[in-house]
């Protein structure tokens, strides 16, 4: 068994003792968890695994202005000596820093030097705590390079983010890429839908099953009738429909649960109503999000080989009624956190990969990104991780669309899944609307500007309407707007069509 030590700084909060313990190791050619044991005992954190194989510990830390984040150290051997927590934390983002401007300035990017000069601070701050002899001192400095290196990355990204933007304008004055918002309810005429079609140029229809057949054979499709027609009238560039499977609990009818650990049955069931809903709205809707989060499901005792089985079935169900169909199937939690906490054959991008492989010809995969819940959600990260994991699943060959989403509250949302919960580190200073807005403005450009990326859909539009995530509305439960609708109108003016 693997082992590593690291010393942490004496005085940890109970929060930092908590966050701690979602420590990892992490490689591969996809860089994902391995099942990790953690311990925190006398001033040490120590993780073994069972894998023999080079790998770097990922861990949250708190950093000035830039919140609980999950991080990463560069590659480490296993040695007797621990190794200074906080130190490698830095060593890791600096080069991740260092490394991602120098690729991007070898691509045109134009680096100007304030910019280099804050990247060369985060170095020689680095420099003072690798060559310190008191932790205590290696630890402050460790401290300063990380939150350099934090403040570098979301200037780098920005830097980057716009001078995509003004390469893909000279060839396009308005980009074809998909802005839009999950709906489960029609809006209302007047205010509501003026601000919904002023931000948005698409719509993503997301009934769940539950609500479209809430007792076996008894379909109610009214719901999704007058989604479909509201969409219709709004003439959006775009109109997909889905996740017709979502892996949530909530979002299943309650009376599937009679057939668990029944694969056949579970797979007439859910290819009946995959087969019903295209047929019913055939000529209408013709993208259809197939899935989502069967990649990291552990609901009705099914098995990693038996999801991916019933996915590809559910796409032959779906193509037996229409050929021509675009099909597009969810990832959730696209980091993996789920795999250090059991031992899983596909990481979230192999299981992707098994799929695009299989031969269902699909027109997009959905990456989904809600940071700050758990457990279905992903831990805060900084947008350069976001950035390369957007490349990461790029390479599979096959368009992305990419589902955002980030808590505007702390306070309780009785609407949302209560299975999903904030605890997910935080993003800057945490959870309020103009914190949304500043992740948004962010995130979404980000994704916005990436070529593979073909579409961006914030998670749902109101948190007054039954929903997953809590407190991720872009409009309160109250019917307020927040700030991130304003922000979103701003990109889509200055970019989209």
């Amino acid at each position: 068994m693997g082992t590593m030590t690291f010393q942490v700084p004496s005085g940890l909060t109970a929060e930092a003792v908590t966050e701690l313990a979602r420590a990892c190791v992490a490689g591969g050619p996809d860089n994902m968890p391995w099942p990790t044991d953690v311990h925190l005992e006398e001033g040490r954190l120590v993780v073994r695994r069972n894998v023999d194989e080079s790998g770097y510990l990922v861990a949250c830390w708190e950093v000035e202005n830039a919140g609980w984040l999950m991080g990463a150290t560069a590659t480490l051997m296993e040695r007797p000596e621990p190794y200074w927590l906080p130190v490698e934390l830095a060593r890791g983002k600096v080069n991740q820093l260092r490394g991602q401007e120098a690729d991007w300035r070898a691509g045109g990017l134009q680096v100007p030097p304030p910019l280099s000069n804050i990247i060369h601070q985060c170095s020689l701050a680095f420099g003072q705590a690798v060559t310190s002899n008191s932790f205590d001192e290696a630890a402050r400095q460790a401290q300063t390079a990380l939150k350099h290196a934090y403040q570098a990355s979301d200037e780098l990204v920005r830097l980057y983010t716009d001078q995509v933007f003004q390469i893909r304008h000279q060839r396009q004055a308005r980009l074809d890429t998909l802005l839009g918002c999950r709906l489960s309810r029609p809006l209302p005429a007047g205010p509501r839908t003026a601000a919904f079609t002023g931000a948005f140029n698409s719509a993503y229809l997301a009934v769940p099953w539950s609500d479209l057949e809430p007792e076996s054979g008894n379909m109610r499709w009214e719901l999704l009738d007058d989604l479909v027609k509201w969409s219709e009238e709004q003439q959006l560039l775009n109109i997909t429909a889905g996740p017709l499977i979502d892996f949530a609990a909530s979002r299943l009818p309650s009376w599937l649960w009679l057939y668990e650990r029944d694969l056949a049955s579970l797979a007439g069931f859910m290819c009946t109503y995959v087969e019903s809903a295209v047929k019913r709205y055939r000529g209408r809707v013709r993208s259809w999000q197939l899935t989502a989060a069967s990649n990291c499901a552990a609901l009705l005792s099914l098995g990693e080989d038996e999801l991916l089985w019933l996915t590809v079935r559910l796409a032959e169900a779906a193509r037996q009624v229409d050929p021509g169909l675009e099909l597009i199937l969810g990832i959730a939690q696209p980091w993996g956190e789920y795999m250090a906490l059991e031992d899983r054959t596909h990481s979230p991008f192999m299981f992707a990969d098994t799929l695009v492989r299989s031969g269902l010809n699909l027109a997009a995969l959905d990456v989904e990104v809600v940071m700050g819940v758990t457990p279905r959600g992903s831990y805060c990260r900084d947008v350069l991780e976001m950035s390369r994991l957007v490349d990461l699943y790029a390479l599979l060959g096959v368009p992305l669309r990419v589902s955002l989403g980030y808590p505007a509250s702390r306070a309780n949302d009785p609407a949302a899944d209560p299975e999903i919960r904030l605890g997910a580190g935080r993003w800057k200073d945490g959870f309020s609307p103009e914190t949304q807005n500043s992740w948004i403005e962010s995130f979404g450009g980000l994704a916005l500007c990436k070529p593979s990326v073909q579409a961006v859909h914030w998670i749902h539009d109101t948190d007054a309407e039954p929903h997953l995530f809590p407190n991720c509305g872009l409009v309160d439960a109250e019917g307020k707007a927040r700030p991130g609708l304003h922000t979103f109108r701003r990109l889509r003016e200055q970019h989209l069509r």
